[in-house]
């Protein structure tokens, strides 16, 4: 906007104003409701305050989610603030692929980097950030060099979720950026391809779209030692009753104190046998009959009726297993119906695993 252009919509937001107050009549119009509101805080006129939110909230799409979202910060707006951050975890790649996204200062890009709940794999949302540290080299007047762009991602970049990524993403983009120390690269590929694996300052809870609280069912009523691995997966096929998604399964660890296993986890669709989901991590355990988390990087759809097999291959010492198993077993929640789970033995080679006994005791959900 031109100086004349901004005057204009100053003297339109004061005109609309003073109407208001003599009136009741309200005229917003999309060139005017930032200013409008502006007016409306600066001189404590709730009613009018609240017709420019409710004007904005009608008007939040993804493709204007991130510059409202500014704006609501910077106006303290609360409420259209958190509708904008809900539009960006339902379209997240929209939301960062319009030209607002790079506009945003650091304070917001850091908001939303937090966010457990944005759908988008995050190798494409390194690329955003990448693209919105550019951008701020520029505003800064500073070379868009690699060591720049770390400069100016600052905090934002120890929220990026690396151990997110596959090997194949880390190693064709935030690798080759320049922008991560090369210790830093090397502790990360580290973590993707050995066990136990080395610490990394990067966290690694899968973002998912999902809303409530984390669910688990657990299908044995009681636990006993000494279950081997010989590279054999154990499997266990389950339905459930109504739409799921699952982020990971309990499992139990060794007999023998505290020790690191290397696994792949997998989920199945039993009757296409084809793989909706898996992982190669690890997990280490301290010797309890406990069980212990082993994640998904991204949450598994599971449809109701359908027939799906859990799969986990492990590799290390004898551990606890499951007996008594449950054939049916129901997890109540008071904000949600009931969900109810029904287990069959896999067939072929399990590795011993069934309804009655072995591994896989817990699987880890939302509804």
């Amino acid at each position: 906007l031109n100086m004349y252009q901004v005057v204009f919509l100053n003297l339109s937001s004061l005109i609309f104003f003073f109407r208001f107050l003599y009136s009741d009549e309200v005229q917003i119009g999309p060139e005017t409701v930032m200013t409008t509101l502006y007016t409306a805080k600066k001189y404590a006129v709730p009613a009018l305050e609240a017709h420019c939110v409710e004007f904005l909230t009608k008007h939040l799409r993804a493709d204007n989610a991130f510059m409202l979202l500014t704006q609501a910060r910077l106006f303290d707006e609360p409420q259209l603030a958190s509708l904008c951050l809900d539009t960006i975890d339902k379209s997240t790649m929209d939301a960062i692929s319009a030209e607002g996204f790079t506009d945003i200062d650091i304070d917001t890009l850091c908001a939303v980097l937090e966010r457990d709940t944005l759908s988008i794999r995050e190798s494409r949302l390194f690329g955003a950030v990448v693209r919105w540290a550019e951008a701020e080299c520029q505003r800064q007047q500073l070379p868009v060099t690699s060591a720049n762009k770390q400069k100016v991602l600052g905090k934002a970049l120890s929220l990026i979720r690396f151990p997110l990524m596959t090997i194949e993403e880390f190693a064709a983009g935030p690798a080759q950026s320049g922008i991560l120390s090369d210790r830093e690269v090397v502790n990360l590929f580290l973590h993707f391809t050995v066990n136990p694996k080395p610490r990394v300052d990067y966290i690694d809870r899968p973002r998912c779209c999902l809303r409530g609280k984390e669910c688990s069912i657990n299908r044995f009523q009681q636990v006993e030692s000494r279950w081997g691995y010989s590279g054999t997966s154990d499997r266990i096929r389950f339905t459930v009753n109504r739409r799921i998604s699952i982020v990971g399964f309990g499992l139990y660890g060794s007999i023998h104190g505290p020790t690191d296993y290397q696994v792949n986890i997998q989920i199945i669709e039993y009757e296409k046998n084809q793989t909706l989901g898996q992982n190669d991590t690890g997990f280490s355990c301290d010797g309890t009959a406990s069980t212990f988390r082993v994640m998904f990087k991204e949450p598994i759809e599971i449809l109701p009726t359908v027939c799906y097999t859990a799969c986990a291959t492990l590799k290390g010492p004898d551990s606890h297993y499951g007996t008594k198993g449950l054939k049916k077993v129901i997890h109540e929640s008071p904000t949600s119906s009931k969900t109810c789970f029904f287990f069959f033995s896999s067939p072929g080679n399990n590795n011993g695993t069934s309804i009655e006994d072995g591994q896989i005791p817990e699987i880890i959900f939302y509804t």
